[in-house]
């Protein structure tokens, strides 16, 4: 009888430690409503894990328990992870080992690559100033066959799925592998029919990309300056004329509505009423559709465009410069009539 009555409270004893065991680790802590959480943690910032995960939690007090036995705490990793709902803290930890999980990064029609940088860094761990250094690296700019007025030609607008904590240099790499599947074979034998680099392409669209916002037009507007450049003459486009505006007042968030005579005459390579041919880098980062727009221009005569009066967004178009005088002329008594001087 003395054995039964030991046998007992010890029984009693293991169930007591086995549901203490099981509550700890297996037992629910999610605290959320949602299918599942994303966690954003910095490796070497307890502060802000304990801030970020605490009001996901049940229980601060048994994940911290289950963390240290699990040697988690000093062996964090910076990343984005995801956490179900209705796991208990083994699992939460788990996933917080394992479940890094990629973010979605969006961008386009950025102006400089300091604009670009600035975009991204709002979606990655890294700043932007460390994503700047990346881009601009001489060494390689130099292997890839860039520079610093071009360098914004390799960033295709699009979605990336990218690690949140993914180095400068990562970001930087796969954006690189990205342009060189961008231009497979049919986009690399349209731009050496047109007896343009890819780069040289890639500056026109970005020129197409800001002459006009509608897509429908764009093929018509490249086909014009293709024409202008077959013809050697000066590409004469205003949005070149007020990217050099900015650059030359140091103002990039400036709005200029209209083109003044004065503005004609600065001197900047990116300038296309002073310089024949490209400029030596886009003007903005175009899109997709503004890019091949040029490499599946539409042919014809046009040699002149102005703004439509009549119908916003569009062009009116001419072969020879009586009918863009014509054109000219509405345009400009529409523009005044509307008081837009600047």
């Amino acid at each position: 009888m003395k054995v039964l009555k030991i046998i007992i409270p010890v029984a009693f004893l293991l169930s007591i430690l086995a549901l203490d065991y099981f509550n700890k680790f297996y037992k629910d802590n999610t605290a959320f409503e949602n299918e599942s959480i994303y966690l954003y943690v910095i490796k070497d910032d307890s502060i802000a894990f304990v801030d970020s995960i605490s009001k996901y939690l049940k229980s601060t007090k048994t994940f911290y328990d289950v963390a240290e036995k699990l040697d988690y705490l000093d062996n964090k990793k910076t990343g984005r992870f995801k956490i179900q709902k209705g796991i208990g803290n083994n699992e939460i930890v788990r996933s917080l080992k394992y479940n890094n999980s990629p973010v979605n990064v969006i961008f386009n029609n950025q102006e400089r690559v300091e604009n670009l940088a600035g975009r991204v860094s709002k979606q990655i761990y890294e700043d932007s100033l460390s994503l700047i250094n990346a881009f601009k690296n001489e060494d390689f700019l130099k292997k890839n066959g860039f520079n610093e007025k071009n360098i914004l030609s390799m960033f295709i607008p699009n979605s990336y799925n990218v690690y949140w904590n993914t180095s400068p240099e990562d970001f930087r790499d796969k954006m690189l592998n990205e342009y060189n599947k961008f231009w497979n074979q049919d986009r690399s034998e349209k731009a050496k029919k047109l007896g343009l680099t890819k780069l040289e392409v890639i500056s026109l669209a970005s020129i197409i990309q800001i002459e006009s916002r509608k897509i429908d037009e764009r093929p018509i507007v490249a086909g014009l300056y293709i024409n202008r450049l077959k013809e050697n003459m000066r590409l004469q486009a205003d949005p070149t004329v007020i990217y050099t505006i900015k650059e030359y007042y140091k103002n990039y968030d400036t709005i200029i509505r209209r083109v003044l005579y004065r503005d004609l005459k600065l001197d900047s390579e990116f300038n296309t009423y002073k310089i024949r041919g490209l400029p030596p880098g886009p003007i903005t980062m175009p899109d997709i559709s503004a890019i091949d727009a040029v490499l599946n221009y539409e042919k014809h005569n046009y040699l002149f465009m102005v703004a439509n009066p009549s119908n916003r967004g569009y062009h009116l178009f001419a072969s020879d410069l009586e009918g863009h005088n014509r054109n000219k002329k509405a345009y400009i008594r529409w523009i005044n009539s509307k008081g837009i001087y600047r």
